[in-house]
């Protein structure tokens, strides 16, 4: 006699794979090789490439002022400008990004970037040309270098979006490593236009190519971010929903992070424009003081792969304000520093502070409002970066110009950097019941 109830658990089993079937090829299914490492090892080439030229400015420096014969405070002041402009048309890039993917965004930053620094390598001692090239264009092109690949990296990754981001954001550090020693290289050989005319070339190829792989969120290739699921289960409620950009800069705490990196920027493009030229004042060989400047880049890597790996842990808040203890720490040292050593173990403490710096705000970000418009409310944030990065090398150039010696400004620096540890010391959280506005 045929089984009582057979067909009902024949018609159960070919639900249940039915059911399974379709969680196979649901855009929520987690696949067995996830799509977004692949766009972070695009964004990764991406930043290296961007930031080993531009982190380079300081060994064109004293070339450029010894065949235009310009003053420190003038050159500073391409650099300055094109920071201006990296930060505005972040907030534009955040926005675009939103809206086009990044794809698009990617690829014309790095034609823009060929271009700047094609021209840069033409340019006569016409100081507009030094402004409009490396100032507007290579701004321009550098808009891309950070606010697009971090609010897409943020879409990607849920549970490890802290070690995520550290990855990609150490691309900086290797760029600041890897650039200067080989533009030292490069310029002793071939003359500072032809080295600019190469490695520009080198930059807007790989940026180029790079931006062929993204992919703006795991819905395009039918996945969902990396964690999900456990992300929503274990994620503490502090103010993760979807906040627009209208009403993010009516909060306390955007202003506060706003304010912290207009004093981050400050510190950190100073530094990274003037002290491989300081290092030269002090008697220090030209490779060596490169060398120092790499210095600061490659500690940065281990700063932002381990502090945005524990961000996971500690919580991105806490990451940041480490990162302002060891840059004011730093600081205070190098004022005094005037050995090899000294300036060495500057570099090594300033740069893993600045890497933990750099590496917690985006993360911090998407904690406090949101996804829907990350990119555009990380790119206003971003643009306090780039105000300081705008005025910190200004100011210290005018005041090497005036007084002949960078002690100052470096002290300057460590007093701004105190003010953004302060800062960071008093943020807190936006949790989901708290109304906090100015």
């Amino acid at each position: 006699m045929p089984r009582v109830g057979g067909g009902k658990h024949r018609l159960m089993s070919d639900r249940i794979a039915m059911a399974r079937k379709k969680s196979r090829k649901s855009p929520t299914a987690q696949p067995r090789f996830f799509y977004g490492y692949f766009v972070v090892m695009a964004a990764f080439l991406s930043v290296v490439a961007m930031y080993a030229v531009y982190y380079s400015f300081g060994v064109f420096f004293k070339p450029m002022l010894n065949e235009f014969g310009w003053s420190r405070a003038t050159a500073s002041g391409a650099f300055s400008l094109s920071s201006i402009i990296l930060g505005l048309l972040g907030i534009a890039m955040g926005g675009f990004t939103d809206k086009f993917g990044p794809r698009i965004v990617m690829t014309c930053c790095g034609i823009f970037l060929g271009l700047g620094y094609l021209l840069v390598s033409q340019m006569t001692s016409t100081v507009w040309e030094l402004y409009l090239f490396y100032g507007i264009i290579i701004g321009t092109g550098m808009g891309g270098s950070f606010v697009p690949l971090m609010t897409t990296i943020a879409r990607w990754f849920e549970k490890t979006r802290g070690l995520m981001t550290g990855i990609v954001a150490s691309g900086i550090g290797i760029g600041a490593l890897i650039g200067p020693p080989i533009a030292n290289l490069l310029i002793s050989t071939y003359g500072w236009r032809v080295s600019y005319f190469i490695i520009g070339s080198i930059v807007s190829l790989v940026v180029v190519l790079s931006a062929q792989i993204f992919r703006y969120n795991p819905a395009q290739v039918r996945q969902a971010a990396y964690g999900k699921n456990e992300g929503e289960q274990q994620r503490p409620k502090m103010g993760s929903e979807a906040i627009f950009p209208s009403s993010a800069v009516y909060t306390r705490q955007f202003w506060v992070i706003f304010a912290a990196l207009v004093c981050s920027g400050f510190c950190v493009f100073a530094i990274i424009v003037h002290i491989a030229p300081h290092a030269t004042e002090l008697g220090i060989p030209a490779s060596r003081a490169a060398s120092i400047l790499a210095t600061i880049g490659g500690v940065s890597i281990i700063g932002k792969v381990a502090m945005g790996a524990a961000g996971d842990v500690i919580g991105s808040k806490r990451t940041f304000l480490i990162g302002f203890v060891l840059m004011s720490a730093a600081l205070f040292w190098l004022v005094v520093a005037k050995m090899p050593w000294m300036l060495y173990s500057f570099a090594g403490v300033f740069g893993f502070g600045y890497g933990a710096c750099i590496v917690s705000y985006p993360p911090l970000a998407a904690v406090l409002f949101g996804l829907s418009s990350h990119g555009l409310i990380l790119g206003f944030l971003a643009f306090g970066f780039t105000i300081g990065g705008a005025i910190g090398p200004l100011v210290s150039g005018y005041l090497f110009d005036v007084t002949g010696r960078y002690q100052l400004a470096f002290l300057i620096c460590a007093v701004i950097s105190m003010a953004g540890l302060i800062l960071s010391s008093v943020l807190r959280p936006r949790r989901v019941s708290e109304v906090s506005v100015l």
